[in-house]
């Protein structure tokens, strides 16, 4: 039914940008909310940004300013882009997605991103 696959993630040093990506392959759906979350070695998953199919945004105080959250709805495509990356920001990044008349939470797999000091 929904099929979630992030691509971008990879290594960079501290200060460079990076921007990860996510397709949605929804079947009988309308594709909804869509966002981002990320994960670090021995933390909980927490909220990275989140976008409507209106385009409305919400990103996570601590990081707004840094980071831009944005969608291609012809295409169900959430993107993710981080600037002046610190080594903090490392983590496991998910795509999430929220479908109109479902009331479940989808996920991706993960897309792993690296940053250097």
């Amino acid at each position: 039914q929904v099929q979630l696959v992030e691509s971008g993630g990879g290594l960079v040093q501290a200060g460079g940008s990076l921007r990860v990506s996510c397709a949605a392959s929804v079947t009988g759906f309308r594709v909804a909310d869509m966002g981002w979350y990320r994960q670090a070695p021995g933390k909980k998953r927490e909220f990275v940004a989140a976008i409507t199919s209106a385009a409305l945004t919400n990103v996570t105080d601590s990081l707004k300013g840094r980071f831009i959250i944005s969608r291609d709805n012809l295409k169900n495509i959430v993107y993710l882009q981080m600037n002046n990356l610190k080594p903090e920001d490392t983590a496991v990044y998910y795509c999430n997605c929220r479908l109109y008349g479902d009331g479940h939470d989808y996920w991706g797999q993960g897309t792993q991103v690296t940053v250097s000091s």
